[in-house]
C-alpha cells in the first residue's frame, strides 16, 4: 500500500511538471534564420511562397513578438523586438517583396507588416527602422500589373490606423521630418513634379484604390476607410501637413470628378438620385454604385479645418464650379432634372460646415444660377419645379444663415409690404397704450380710428388659428367625411417642425420684435423676392397643378412659416397686416384661391361625393376615381389641408394668453 502511494505521488509530481520555459529570443532568431537560410540553400526560382515554410516561420515570428511585448511593461522594449530593430529585419523583408522571390513574397511581407502595426501596441512608426521599411513598401503598392491589391489595402489601412494612434509620426510616413525638409521639398516641387509624388505618395495609392472595379469593392472599402482616418487626423499641425504636403484636397476632388464622369445623365432617373439615401461604403455595391461613392466623398471633408476648407475649396472649383454648373445652365430637360437632383442630393447628405459653405456660396453667391434655380420653381416643365422646389426644401434644413437671408429676410428687413396708413395707426395705438389716462371707449368716441380688434395688424393666437381654419368654405369640406381629425391633428407635426427650425436658427441671434418700418423706400413698390415671388405665383395656381407638386410647394411654405423670426412671422402667419399697394402676403394669396376655387366648384356636380371619392383614392382607400375635374379636387384637398397645417404652424408658435 506504502509503494503504491508513493508510485501514485511521483506519477503526480511527473505531471505538474512544467516544460523549461522557452526561450523567446532564441526562438525568434530560429524563425529568421531559417528564413534567410531558405534563399542560400534553395535554387528553385519559381517554387511559389506558399510551397514554403517561409508564411509559418513569418506568422512564428508575429507571434512571439506580440506574446512578448505583453509580458514587457510599458516603458520597456523586448529583445526580440529589439533584434528585430537592430538587424533591420523589416528592411530586409521589404526588399525580399520587392524583389518577389520566391513568387508570392511581396503578398506575405505586406500581410506581416500589417499584422505587426495593427497587433503591437506600443508606438513604432517613430523608429527609423520602422518607418523606412514602412515608406518604401508603400512605394510598391498600387503598381501596374499588381496582384495584391487586397493586402496592400490591408497594409495602408494598418499605417492609417497607427498614424490615428500615433498622429505625430504623419510627418516620418509622408517623408517630410522637419521644417527644413518642408522648405526642400518646396523648393524641389520648383524643379521636378516627382518629389510631390513621392511626398503624397500615400495618398495618391488610397486615392488609386478608390477606382477599383465592383469585383474588388473590399479594396475599394478598406482605402475609403483609410482615408478617412488619415483626414481626420487632430493631433498638432497634422492638417496643415495633409494639406500642404499631399494636395489631399485635389486629389480628393479628383477622384470625385472621376466618379461624376462616368455617370451618364441622359441615362440616370432624377427621382432615384434625388431620393437614394446615405449609403455606407460596406453596401456600396448592392445600389448604383457610382452615385453612392460620390456622395460618400463628403464625408471626407469632416476632418480637421485646416483640411477641411482646403477640401471643399477644390470640391467648390473642380466640382461645382467646373462641371455642375454647366449641366445646371444647360436648357436640356434631362441634363436639367439629373443634375438638379445630383445638387439636391448632395445638399441633403453635406454635413462638413467648410463644405457647406462652399456650396452654399455656388447656389447662393453665383448671380446667374441663383436666379436660374429660383425661376425653376415655376418652369414650364412640372417635373423640373418640381426638384427645383426640392432643392429649396433641402436648402432650408441647412445650418447656414445666409440661406435665409439672401432668399427672404433681405426683402422684408423695409417692411414695405406694409401701407404708410397701417403704420401711422400702429403708431398712435402704441403712444395710446403708454398713457396712463388710455381708456377702450376712445375707440368708441374718436371717429377717426376704427375699432379693434385688431391693434397694430395683431390678433390673439385664436383668431389667428380661426382665420386660417375659416378660409376654407365649409362646403368644400371633406376631412370631416372620412372622420379625420381637424387642425389638432397637425399639432404633433407642426410641434416637430418648429422645434427643428428653431433648433437651426438658435446660433443666429434673431431679433425678438420686428424692427421699423422703413419710410425711406416709400411710393416704391415692393418686391418679395425671387423665392417668395415663385412660391406664391405657384401657390395662386394650385387648383390646376398636379398634386405632387402642390405637397412639395406646401412643404415649403410650411417650412418658411416655421421658422422664428419676427419678420416672417409677420408675413406669412399674419392675416391682420395691412399690406400696401400691390403687395401681397400668404394670408392674402389664399383669399384669392378660396374665391377663383369657389367660382370653379360650381362646375362640379356631386361636389361632396366627388371630394370624398377622391380624399379616398389619396389615402389608398380607393384604387379607382373619374379623371374630371381630378387635378381641381386634388387641389381642393390640399388647400383644406394645407391651411389646417398654417393653424396647428401658428398654435405652435404664439402663445395662448397673447392679445
Amino acid at each position: 500500500m506504502e509503494a503504491f502511494s508513493r508510485l501514485t505521488s511521483m506519477l503526480l509530481h511527473a505531471l505538474e511538471t512544467r516544460e523549461p520555459t522557452v526561450d523567446l529570443l532564441e526562438s525568434f532568431v530560429d524563425h529568421w534564420k531559417s528564413i534567410t537560410r531558405y534563399y542560400i540553400e534553395t535554387t528553385d526560382d519559381s517554387r511559389p511562397v506558399r510551397h514554403t515554410d517561409i508564411p509559418w516561420h513569418l506568422k512564428q515570428m508575429l507571434d512571439i513578438l506580440v506574446f512578448e511585448e505583453k509580458q514587457q511593461g510599458v516603458e520597456e522594449t523586448g529583445a526580440c523586438m529589439e533584434y528585430l530593430l537592430q538587424h533591420k529585419v523589416l528592411e530586409t523583408l521589404c526588399t525580399l517583396g520587392k524583389a518577389q522571390y520566391p513568387p508570392g513574397m511581396s503578398q506575405q511581407v505586406l500581410l506581416f507588416f500589417s499584422k505587426l502595426l495593427s497587433q503591437m501596441q506600443k508606438p513604432l512608426l517613430h523608429l527609423v527602422n520602422v518607418y523606412r521599411p514602412v515608406q518604401k513598401l508603400i512605394h510598391l503598392c498600387a503598381l501596374p500589373g499588381s496582384k495584391t491589391e487586397k493586402e496592400e489595402a490591408q497594409f495602408l489601412l494598418a499605417v492609417c490606423s497607427k498614424l490615428k494612434q500615433e498622429p505625430h509620426t504623419l510627418r516620418y510616413v509622408l517623408e517630410v521630418t522637419s521644417h527644413v525638409m518642408l522648405c526642400c521639398v518646396a523648393l524641389l516641387m520648383l524643379f521636378c513634379h516627382h518629389v510631390l509624388w513621392r511626398c503624397c505618395r500615400v495618398v495618391v495609392v488610397l486615392s488609386a484604390f478608390c477606382c477599383v472595379s465592383p469585383q474588388r469593392a473590399a479594396v475599394c472599402v478598406k482605402a475609403h476607410e483609410s482615408l478617412l482616418l488619415l483626414s481626420s487626423l487632430q493631433a498638432g499641425c497634422s492638417g496643415e501637413v495633409l494639406s500642404a504636403q499631399t494636395q489631399l484636397g485635389t486629389l480628393l476632388a479628383g477622384r470625385l470628378l472621376e466618379l461624376y464622369s462616368l455617370l451618364s445623365v441622359e441615362s440616370l432617373d432624377p427621382g432615384q438620385v434625388q431620393s437614394w439615401p446615405h449609403t455606407t461604403w460596406r453596401y456600396v455595391y448592392t445600389l448604383p454604385s457610382i452615385v453612392c461613392q460620390v456622395k460618400d466623398s463628403f464625408d471626407l471633408c469632416m476632418c480637421q479645418q485646416v483640411l477641411a476648407v482646403t477640401l471643399a475649396q477644390c470640391v467648390h472649383q473642380l466640382w461645382l464650379v467646373d462641371v455642375l454648373q454647366p449641366q445646371l445652365l444647360q436648357t436640356c430637360e434631362q441634363v436639367v432634372l439629373v443634375s438638379t437632383s445630383i445638387l439636391c442630393a448632395a445638399v441633403r447628405l453635406v454635413q462638413s460646415s467648410s463644405l457647406l459653405d462652399q456650396m452654399i456660396h455656388f447656389v447662393l453667391r453665383t448671380h446667374t444660377l441663383t436666379h436660374l434655380l429660383l425661376q425653376r420653381c415655376d418652369h414650364i416643365s412640372d417635373q423640373i419645379s418640381l426638384v427645383s422646389l426640392s432643392l429649396v426644401e433641402e436648402l432650408l434644413q441647412k445650418p447656414h444663415r445666409d440661406i435665409l437671408d439672401v432668399l427672404v429676410l433681405c426683402f422684408l428687413q423695409s417692411r414695405s409690404y406694409l401701407s404708410p396708413q397701417a403704420s401711422e395707426l400702429c403708431l398712435r395705438f402704441r403712444e395710446l397704450e403708454e398713457d396712463p389716462f388710455f381708456s377702450d371707449t376712445l375707440f368708441t368716441d374718436s371717429p377717426l380710428l376704427p375699432p379693434p380688434p385688431p391693434v397694430c395688424g395683431q390678433g390673439s393666437a385664436a383668431d389667428v388659428v380661426n382665420s386660417f381654419l375659416c378660409l376654407v368654405p365649409v362646403q368644400v369640406r371633406s376631412a370631416q367625411l372620412l372622420q379625420e381629425g381637424g387642425y389638432e391633428s397637425y399639432i404633433h407635426d407642426a410641434h416637430t417642425l418648429v422645434t427643428q427650425c428653431e433648433s437651426l436658427s438658435q446660433p443666429w441671434d434673431w431679433p425678438l420684435s420686428v424692427p421699423p418700418h422703413s419710410s425711406s423706400g416709400e411710393g416704391a413698390e415692393f418686391f418679395e423676392g425671387h423665392l417668395l415671388k415663385v412660391l406664391f405665383d405657384r401657390l395662386g395656381r394650385i387648383l390646376e397643378q398636379p398634386y405632387e407638386l402642390n405637397l412639395q410647394l406646401t412643404a415649403v411654405l410650411s417650412r418658411l412659416s416655421a421658422f422664428n423670426h419676427p419678420l416672417l412671422h409677420e408675413y406669412l402667419l399674419n392675416p391682420y397686416i395691412h399690406l400696401s399697394h400691390c403687395s401681397r402676403s400668404l394670408f392674402s394669396v389664399l383669399v384669392r384661391v378660396m374665391g377663383e376655387m369657389m367660382q370653379r366648384m360650381q362646375q362640379v356636380s356631386n361636389l361632396t361625393d366627388r371630394l370624398l371619392n377622391t380624399r379616398r383614392h389619396l389615402l389608398g382607400l380607393n384604387l379607382s376615381t373619374g379623371l374630371e375635374h381630378l387635378t381641381l379636387l386634388r387641389g381642393v384637398i390640399v388647400l383644406e389641408e394645407f391651411c389646417k397645417e398654417l393653424a396647428a404652424v401658428a398654435f405652435v408658435k404664439l402663445p395662448l394668453d397673447q392679445n
